[in-house]
């Protein structure tokens, strides 16, 4: 099994990926992820979802992080645009 990471040691290995963790520790405030085991990564969110999602057996749970940062002109779309009212 691989090795329990913190999360700057993550950011380090990975910069600018999608990252699914297994068995990744909170901080208290239950929002920001301190630690985890590294299952997949990759620069294509899709692909750590579908591949990795096979790799998830081991763990009690999972999370996905992105170890970059977000660009302030990245709009954010989904489903509310897809609703009409």
């Amino acid at each position: 099994m691989e090795q329990l990471l913190g999360i700057n040691e993550i950011k380090a290995l990975y910069p600018d990926e999608w990252v699914l963790l297994g068995n990744p520790e909170m901080d208290n405030s239950q929002i920001d992820v301190v630690s985890g085991i590294p299952i997949y990564h990759s620069k294509d969110k899709k692909e750590v979802c579908y591949i990795g999602r096979s790799k998830t057996v081991d763990f009690d749970k999972i999370t996905l992080i992105f170890t970059g940062n977000f660009s302030k002109t990245r709009k954010i779309t989904g489903i509310f645009n897809r609703i009409k009212q």
